[in-house]
């Protein structure tokens, strides 16, 4: 036994020496391949003494079972035991609202006469919340109503003498041409009034821009229009020259998804919304909006799914998005730290009972997703099975072990 571990001690202290001296020699890519190589050449001749250790033990407990008791490890065990199993994509997120609106004059703008909300107020849909000056629009409007009224007296004379040249022709008295001549005055005048109205209604729309309303129903969150500043569309959409709705009772959570995940991602599924600085219990929700492309520079899509109303949830907020991509009722679960893998891929240290002795058994498995810390075992491991959960890293297959038993 001490020659062997004084060759497993010769092993490790020599691999040391090479990585030392090579280092400086060789450029960081070139270590790295070095490295790797000289790990796949422990891993084997580990491998080999490990063969070595089993046979030269077995013989110590053919010939001297006391001995053997001495060897044992000392492990803790756990049962398999089968669970729901639920796999989400974390990714980072933000509040935002579904009911925001910034208002905006309807018109070219115009001076601020008077505001009548103030940061903080409720607002209905259709309040009037701000006023432009509108002395020039009104000024139009009674310069085009005048204009309506001089041309319905000038067609109501033309109307009276178109009448009076017709009944004249009726009886044979005058001539044609006038009655025609009458027709088409009133018929010009007819025209004339109509575009006058016209100019009327422009007029009247013009005084009617000069209202601001709010688009939707909320709370004035932003406030930055003041009388006696001049107030439109452009200015509007300036971020802090504005003016700005929330509605709080229509949020969502907006993020942007990888498009790696983009097969495992779609409208309908379930997810969890974790806002820390709002409650410890996530929201449920499911994906409400799923993007229709890529976005070049991010190489992820967008998704948005609801949030129910809460006076705490503002638009803003850092929230996480877990969604559901993967789900199993009664899977085969271990801590993710028990597998263990090697040159056949994965395993697990389990318990066979042999009288009143217990012996660690390597156990290959196939493995399925990971999440919060467990594993799940799609082959190799049944509910009730007893594995090693603690000191699985110091036995080998075919090892006698005393063990605890972890609740």
């Amino acid at each position: 036994m001490k020659k062997l571990i004084t060759g497993i001690t010769a092993i490790f202290l020599l691999s040391a020496l090479i990585v030392a001296c090579g280092k400086g020699a060789k450029d960081k890519k070139g270590e790295l391949t070095d490295l790797k190589t000289e790990l796949e050449k422990l891993k084997k001749d580990k491998t080999k003494l490990d063969d070595q250790i089993r046979g030269v033990e077995k013989k110590i407990m053919d010939a001297d079972p006391e001995a053997a008791r001495q060897i044992q490890r000392l492990v803790s065990i756990d049962t398999i035991r089968t669970r729901d199993f639920s796999h989400y994509i974390e990714l980072q997120g933000k509040i935002d609202a579904d009911g925001m609106a910034y208002v905006a004059p309807s018109g070219m703008g115009g001076l601020v006469k008077s505001v009548y909300v103030k940061a903080g107020d409720k607002v209905s849909k259709g309040q009037l919340v701000v006023k432009l000056d509108d002395a020039i629009p009104r000024q139009s409007v009674i310069a085009a109503q005048q204009q309506v009224s001089v041309l319905n007296t000038r067609l109501a004379q033309a109307q009276t003498v178109y009448e009076r040249y017709q009944n004249l022709w009726k009886q044979n008295i005058g001539a044609e041409i006038q009655v025609i001549n009458a027709k088409a005055d009133v018929d010009a005048l007819q025209s004339q009034v109509r575009a006058a109205q016209s100019q009327v209604n422009q007029a009247q729309e013009s005084v009617r821009m000069t209202n601001v309303y709010a688009e939707i129903s909320g709370v004035i969150d932003e406030m930055h229009v003041k009388p006696g500043e001049f107030f439109s569309p452009q200015t509007a959409a300036t971020p802090g020259a504005g003016i700005k709705i929330v509605n709080g009772s229509k949020l969502k959570i907006v993020t942007n998804v990888p498009d790696n995940y983009v097969s495992r991602v779609k409208k309908g599924d379930s997810v969890l919304v974790v806002v820390p600085n709002v409650s410890d219990v996530p929201f449920a929700s499911k994906i409400s909006v799923v993007g229709a492309s890529i976005n070049p520079q991010t190489r992820s899509f967008l998704t948005e799914a609801l949030l129910p109303s809460n006076p705490l949830l503002k638009p803003n907020l850092t929230a996480t998005m877990k969604i559901l991509d993967y789900a199993v009722k009664g899977a085969v679960t271990v801590p993710v730290n028990v597998v263990q893998s090697d040159e056949k891929g994965k395993y697990i240290y389990v318990i066979e009972k042999n009288g009143t002795k217990m012996i660690a058994r390597k156990r290959n498995v196939t493995v399925g997703e990971v999440y919060d810390g467990y594993i799940e075992i799609k082959s190799g491991l049944s509910g009730g099975d007893m594995f090693i959960s603690e000191g699985y890293q110091i036995v080998y297959d075919g090892q006698s072990v005393t063990t605890t038993v972890t609740n």
